[in-house]
């Protein structure tokens, strides 16, 4: 029997190759769509085929997909992760998360090559900040309000997926997503381990998580039951304080003296703006800027997973103090931590 044919774009990252894994490991005929110039280190299987896509320029792209439909036939499946979470202009957002993804899905439209299910990739950031009175966790049909570049590159993709009559689109808007090759929660837990934790602000904060291997299963499972159509808020379905996070990574580090520091949020706002324009200055890109300040500042990031749980009898492999000690176990096995 023909294997079911899956593209994963943006392949060499954190998420993406994590994806990857699971496709091979699922028997699919698993295609990596990622630049020439990407990294490979997490892509090492030879049975993992390549295709460097021109999401930039949609008459090249229907070329491309025309020649590889000739040559393979169309996409079973697509997972459409590529994406910016960091710009050095606020309209490179625009241009990647959302015009980016404009092009690719009418190129695929106007070549007949419409898959059997495309699932984007969206993030919770989407959604704006939450309800930071009662601390009441989002739902998917809350009314979206995104308050940074990111989030609402994010949610104009979205909602021009959803106009499309007909489209097998899938949105999946996954909380903080952590675990092994991930270096975003490294930096944190390089901190705790040298003896520091800090925090942002003095209010209450509710934080939630979700363990990648836990992300990849919502996602085949959403695919393989053959849901179209729908939208998903995604996280392990518990939450948890700043203070309570830190915690827990200071007890699977086995760190017991820890400074704890709390910054005011003017001074958080302030460090953002002096990095956002030094990094302008010197013509790159910064994780720590005026967005990442708004995210920082956000108090709410609780979400609601009923309907992943109706759907595909979702429950999580992994909590968040398991998938930490995975997590670090990892990063100490690699020499990152």
């Amino acid at each position: 029997m023909q294997k079911r044919k899956i593209l994963i774009t943006g392949a060499s990252g954190f998420i993406g190759s994590t994806v990857v894994d699971k496709a091979l490991e699922l028997g699919y005929e698993t295609w990596a769509g990622i630049r020439k110039s990407s990294s490979r280190q997490y892509l090492q299987d030879e049975h993992i085929r390549f295709i460097d896509l021109h999401y930039g320029d949609k008459t090249k792209l229907k070329e491309q997909l025309r020649n590889f439909t000739n040559e393979y036939g169309r996409f079973d499946n697509i997972i459409h992760i590529a994406g910016l979470t960091k710009a050095r202009r606020k309209s490179d957002f625009d241009k990647v998360n959302w015009e980016y993804t404009k092009n690719f899905v009418e190129a695929l439209i106007e070549t007949d090559n419409v898959p059997d299910s495309f699932v984007f990739m969206s993030s919770l950031g989407a959604m704006g900040p939450g309800d930071e009175v009662g601390y009441t966790p989002m739902c998917a049909d809350k009314t979206p309000t995104p308050n940074t570049a990111y989030g609402k590159s994010k949610l104009k993709a979205e909602n021009w997926l959803k106009s499309i009559d007909g489209f097998p689109y899938l949105i999946l808007r996954p909380t903080g997503v952590y675990g092994p090759r991930d270096r975003d929660y490294l930096i944190l837990m390089r901190a705790v381990k040298s003896g520091l934790d800090v925090g942002a602000g003095y209010k209450k904060q509710l934080l939630s998580f979700i363990y990648i291997e836990d992300l990849v299963n919502i996602v085949f499972s959403l695919i393989e039951k053959g849901i179209r159509r729908k939208e998903y808020l995604v996280s392990d379905g518990d939450m948890y304080t700043d203070s309570e996070f830190n915690a827990i990574v200071r007890d699977v580090l086995h760190k017991k003296n820890v400074l704890r520091l709390k910054v005011p949020l003017f001074l958080v706002k302030s460090a953002a703006f002096i990095s956002e324009k030094t990094a302008a200055i010197f013509g790159k890109a910064t994780t720590f800027n005026s967005d990442k300040y708004r995210i920082m500042k956000q108090r709410n990031w609780a979400c609601e997973i009923a309907p992943l749980k109706e759907d595909i009898g979702f429950q999580p492999a992994y909590r968040l103090k398991e998938g930490v000690e995975k997590t670090i176990e990892w990063y100490r096995k690699e020499g990152w931590l």
